[in-house]
């Protein structure tokens, strides 16, 4: 089965003829509470009528447009608020395809969504995009793709299976699905006027589409606004109130994330709350959800309930999260509020601040009540070119993972990745280590961390030190999703664990595992790209619970701690990262020596 909506186009004369009376519309919802977006007002009483998908009548008595074969939906004095918009999202983050995360998130109210799948497109290339595309419009709800920008993120610091070109991004431009360009990493490029970064956002922007910003640097002078002249129209990276400012008046969209591990609303809606900034340049995301968030916890309603919990007013957390996404898509006469013409998505909740979602409409069809989906979710016939996607190239040992000190040294002194909790952004630390044999051995408190090279089957390893997870004991944790090249992090204690982990993942074809004392405690298999399952959200949440619950066993204590290891190579995001081709410095985008005495 696969959904379609015509164009408003193409029903205008019976929106016209339902709103006039002189056809009975397919729905009318009655006595309820409309939440206007369009005018931020509260309208008691109004009512709504739907015809082929869409509004045609909003206002205060619609029985002219009731017929005898017009459903009818009573209100019973609830809000009727539009369908939530995920405005800058990745589907992989959630370890789910996108049918199953259409599955999970229209429960909580999400009926759009903004979408850019830079994951899949570092391990397949533009036709992993194509996939993810096309099962998007397969859905019942609307799944906007943008087309990926950065494969590699930083050419030069990383190895990814496959890189997208200008001429990639100039041929997606073309498909249906594809709403601009995704986020825009490479900002050094950017400012220093990189011609295959400028192609791809002059290559958008001649589509009449929007380019998607990432700018994760601390300067907001001169390097901010060349990047913001480049073309980036938002951006989701701040963390405190002034870079939402700074993006704001430079007349980018400051998007503000609560993702599983991102806590960037809080930090940063002051400059709506106490500072008094317009609200329409401002938009709420996710940015990366794993699956046990979106089945215990929500989703966009997630976000907006945070939202009002930080001072905010409901309605303009709701603005934030429906017309003010549309709007900056071009997208505010096709979706985004209860408007006539508008594709009728809109859900029925009791309660404008807790926010629970009741009832949720998609075009103008019940897809969910009261937390179960009423609708299939249609897949795509993912090929075995999909599924084998991890090539280690050997069978690893723990002397893989042994770190050499430079010659005749009993102590060294190495970078450390310092791990901030539920932030991207990482410390450049540095500490002592002991030598033993020529090998460097554990310090209190720090880790080892290895990336394993697994899209060309090269067998190499590069090695470092990480700390901020906790974890004691011998142990390792291992994943094939490492944004954005997605070669194998893994993290442990013992090398002879973080071999055993390695191996496992090799043996099935990605995915997260948790090793202790030489024994596997959970395992979440991620069969396509090494990213995703295709088996339902609830079985997957349960997995990915079983992991954390195994993670805590080896003694982490970070909030959401998987966000933070499927980050330690996003080498876009400072201060310090580890790639396939060695430590990279982000605040400087080079590589930069493990020890600080070999320099």
């Amino acid at each position: 089965m696969e959904y379609h909506i015509k164009s408003w186009a193409e029903v205008a004369p019976r929106l016209v003829a339902v709103a006039a009376g002189r056809e009975a519309a397919d729905l009318v919802v009655r006595g309820g509470v409309l939440v206007n977006v369009q005018s931020r007002e509260i309208l008691d009483g109004w009512e709504v009528a739907v015809a082929d998908g869409r509004f045609a009548y909003v206002g205060p008595d619609a029985s002219h447009c009731i017929g005898p074969d017009t459903e009818i939906i009573e209100a019973d004095g609830r809000y009727l608020i539009p369908g939530l918009c995920d405005g800058h999202m990745h589907i992989e983050s959630g370890m789910l395809t996108p049918a199953e995360f259409a599955a999970a998130v229209i429960p909580h109210g999400t009926t759009t969504m903004f979408t850019d799948p830079h994951e899949i497109a570092n391990v397949l290339g533009l036709q992993g995009v194509r996939m993810m595309h096309d099962e998007a419009l397969m859905q019942p709800v609307n799944i906007y793709t943008q087309m990926p920008s950065c494969a590699p993120s930083a050419p030069g610091l990383e190895t990814t299976g496959f890189e997208i070109s200008a001429q990639d991004v100039a041929e997606a431009m073309a498909w249906p699905g594809i709403i601009g360009l995704g986020e825009m990493m490479n900002f050094p490029g950017v400012v220093n006027g990189d011609p295959q970064m400028l192609a791809e956002m002059a290559a958008t922007m001649n589509a009449g589409k929007t380019v998607g910003g990432h700018y994760a640097s601390p300067d907001k002078g001169v390097a901010f606004s060349a990047y913001v002249a480049g073309g980036a129209a938002d951006d989701h990276e701040g963390t405190a109130e002034a870079d939402a400012i700074a993006r704001v008046r430079l007349g980018m969209k400051s998007m503000m994330r609560l993702g599983s591990a991102w806590y960037d609303v809080e930090s940063q809606i002051t400059a709506i709350t106490e500072k008094g900034l317009d609200p329409r340049n401002f938009i709420l995301c996710t940015d990366d959800c794993h699956s046990g968030t979106l089945v215990n916890q929500g989703h966009m309603n997630r976000v907006v309930r945070h939202a009002i919990g930080c001072g905010c007013d409901p309605l303009v957390a709701l603005q934030m999260a429906t017309i003010n996404t549309a709007t900056h898509f071009g997208l505010d006469r096709e979706l985004g509020s209860i408007a006539p013409g508008r594709r009728a998505d809109m859900i029925l909740t009791s309660d404008l601040k807790t926010l629970p979602i009741e009832h949720v409409i998609a075009r103008g069809q019940t897809v969910a009540r009261n937390g179960k989906i009423s609708v299939v979710c249609p897949h795509y016939d993912w090929p075995g070119s999909a599924r084998q996607t991890v090539r280690m190239g050997k069978i690893l040992g723990a002397s893989d993972f042994e770190i050499h000190a430079p010659a005749r040294k009993n102590t060294v002194t190495a970078k450390v990745i310092g791990v901030v909790e539920n932030q991207a952004p990482t410390e450049a630390l540095t500490a002592d280590f002991p030598v033993k044999d020529g090998i460097v051995t554990g310090a209190g408190g720090v880790c080892q961390i290895a990336l394993v090279e697994r899209h060309r089957a090269t067998g190499e390893v590069v090695n470092g030190f990480v700390s901020g997870f906790g974890y004691t004991g011998d142990m390792a944790v291992a994943s094939t999703v490492a944004h954005d090249s997605h070669h194998m992090i893994v993290v442990g204690t013992s090398r002879a664990d973080m071999a055993l982990a390695a191996n496992r993942l090799g043996e099935v074809g990605g995915g997260i595992t948790v090793w202790k004392d030489g024994k596997e405690l959970s395992l979440v298999k991620l069969p396509i790209a090494g990213l995703m399952s295709d088996s339902p959200a609830a079985e997957v949440a349960a997995k990915a619970d079983e992991m954390v619950a195994a993670m805590a066993a080896c003694g982490c204590t970070l909030n959401n701690a998987y966000m933070q290891h499927s980050l330690l190579a996003l080498v876009v995001i400072p201060a310090l990262r580890i790639s396939d081709l060695g430590l990279v410095d982000v605040t400087k985008f080079e590589i930069t020596d493990l020890f600080e005495d070999s320099e």
